[in-house]
């Protein structure tokens, strides 16, 4: 399962069942669990973490030290979860001292040329298009789709069960359930089609729907749309989650469409 044309560092660890083929690199301080297949031409550099089940197509470097002057070879890792599928030339560098390592959690689609960089979080079941850039420290939630082309400004979060259009660039954050798009981004809509596909019910997808209506159509400043929110509709995970999102927002959201 191993090439003997691969070069792996005597002090990785290297678990069951992996299938690493030639012109991999795997350098030291390197830790990947079982049943994982690597193709050619990976690299898997120092403080890379890789749990199970995960694809690596070629040319894919992970762990490389970040892209960050302020960087100053502190020990970090790049943490990838299980079952993710991570395609041709993806790059991951590892965190700072800011954080400490950069996540990607399980069962995520990195498509072909995207670049997660210094201390991003990236949670569970997402899916990331072909050369989609994401800054250092950002914040994607479960569930979220993110088309080609997109840059994320660092700092910023995406909240879960969303889809960001391709081309898009931002640099607020976009709260959870919504389509993202146009020039400049804006709020589109709800994600009817994905909440569907997810299983939430019609009363739910009404429920987040009436909440952006307060939102983004009210006139009303964040602050009061909130407390409408709350003085009026159900307290439900889905209504508390958009509320504490926008409450814990740094950067602000992205803003209603003209």
């Amino acid at each position: 399962m191993i090439s003997p044309l691969a070069y792996i560092h005597p002090e990785a660890k290297i678990g069951e069942n992996v299938e690493i083929t030639p012109f991999v690199f795997i350098d030291k301080n390197v830790v990947i669990g079982d049943n994982n297949k690597i193709m050619a031409n990976v690299n898997i550099l120092y403080g890379t973490r890789i749990g199970n089940g995960n694809t690596i197509f070629p040319g894919a470097v992970i762990g490389a030290i970040p892209q960050d002057l302020k960087f100053k070879g502190e020990e970090t890792t790049a943490e990838i979860g299980d079952n993710n599928i991570i395609r041709e030339n993806v790059t991951i560098n590892r965190g700072t001292a800011a954080k400490g390592k950069t996540i990607v959690g399980n069962n995520n689609l990195l498509m072909e040329s995207v670049h997660v960089a210094h201390d991003a979080l990236i949670g569970s079941n997402c899916v990331i298009g072909n050369s989609t850039k994401m800054a250092g420290e950002i914040v994607i939630d479960d569930c979220s789709v993110i088309s080609a082309n997109v840059l994320m400004h660092q700092f910023c979060r995406v909240g879960g069960f969303g889809m960001i259009q391709g081309g898009c660039r931002f640099s607020k954050d976009i709260p959870p359930y919504i389509i993202a798009g146009r020039e400049p981004i804006c709020y589109v809509g709800i994600n009817i089609v994905g909440l569907r596909r997810r299983g939430f019910s019609n009363e739910t997808i009404e429920a987040i729907h009436n909440a952006y209506r307060i939102i983004y159509q009210s006139g009303l400043n964040n602050t009061d749309a909130l407390k409408k929110i709350e003085d009026e509709m159900e307290m439900t995970p889905e209504i508390s989650y958009i509320i504490n999102f926008i409450r814990e927002s740094a950067r602000g959201i992205i803003p209603a469409s003209k």
